[in-house]
């Protein structure tokens, strides 16, 4: 949807303040820690676009909350997994040579969306160190959140998912449906016989740039949608409009042990 567009629909441009506002409304609070997914552009005319967002979430949160976000560069990864677009396997080598390495402070998150890929730039927002799925946080709790991101298995146990489960974090969906819910994919890792692929990734290492290589899950993201309508069924969310998008919150502990229990049954059936 272009600007144009856009600015069509929209009755009242969206403002720091008016954004703010819906969040309350929806449910979000002072002192929460809540992991959050969003499309701009559901949001209609915001004044300010990412940053105005940013700022109306860390205004209702206040630094006694944690903002999160996820980061992740799938760019730095192995490239004979890519398929958007797939490579010729002669330039494999060449990509696993040349990628850049890691580097939190530098690497685009342009796949999660401009909201997302602003924050990681916003003063006082860590980014942990996994080079293809890191997290970026803010608030009281943000460097314990994202410290000691473990490379293998990714978004498991030495994950920052793990942390926010243990701290009973929120999820919001900012105009965007189950299939952007990370949280699920700790389920993933927590019930056994996913499929173990193995991955690589440019890091920094001892002071120079090395591929390295390490094991994760084949992640079933195209299931989420189907966890996340069933999940509702059963663990209604709170639903409302933030700016023009139909946005929920909802807990991450609820959400993640409800998935457990679908893959479960899921791989058990096989």
């Amino acid at each position: 949807m272009g600007e144009r567009e856009v600015i069509t629909q929209t009755s009242v441009p969206r403002t720091r303040e008016s954004l703010a506002a819906d969040l309350k409304e929806l449910g979000l609070g002072e002192g929460a820690t809540v992991i959050v997914h969003t499309s701009l552009s559901s949001l209609g005319y915001v004044v300010g676009g990412a940053e105005t967002v940013i700022q109306a979430l860390m205004d209702v949160l206040t630094p006694s909350g944690t903002l999160v976000m996820p980061t992740q560069s799938p760019q730095l990864s192995e490239p004979s997994f890519w398929e958007n677009p797939p490579v010729p396997e002669e330039w494999w080598p060449v990509i696993r040579e040349h990628l850049p390495a890691y580097d939190p402070q530098v690497t685009p998150a342009f796949w999660m969306g401009r909201v997302a890929d602003t924050f990681r730039t916003f003063p006082g927002v860590l980014r942990s160190d996994h080079p293809k799925l890191s997290l970026a946080a803010w608030g009281k709790e943000a460097g314990e959140v994202v410290a000691d991101h473990g490379l293998a298995f990714g978004l498991g146990e030495n994950s920052p998912l793990a942390k926010l489960y243990d701290r009973s974090a929120d999820v919001l969906l900012l105009g965007v449906g189950y299939e952007s819910n990370t949280s699920f994919h700790l389920a993933e890792y927590r019930v056994p016989g996913g499929t173990v692929v193995e991955e690589g990734a440019p890091v920094m290492e001892d002071g120079r740039r090395v591929w390295k290589v390490y094991q994760d899950l084949q992640h079933q993201t195209d299931l989420f949608p189907l966890i996340g309508e069933a999940f509702e069924r059963i663990h209604p969310p709170r639903i409302s409009r933030v700016g023009l998008a139909e946005s929920r919150l909802f807990g991450m502990r609820e959400a993640v042990d409800f998935a457990v229990d679908w893959f479960s049954m899921k791989r058990s059936s096989r």
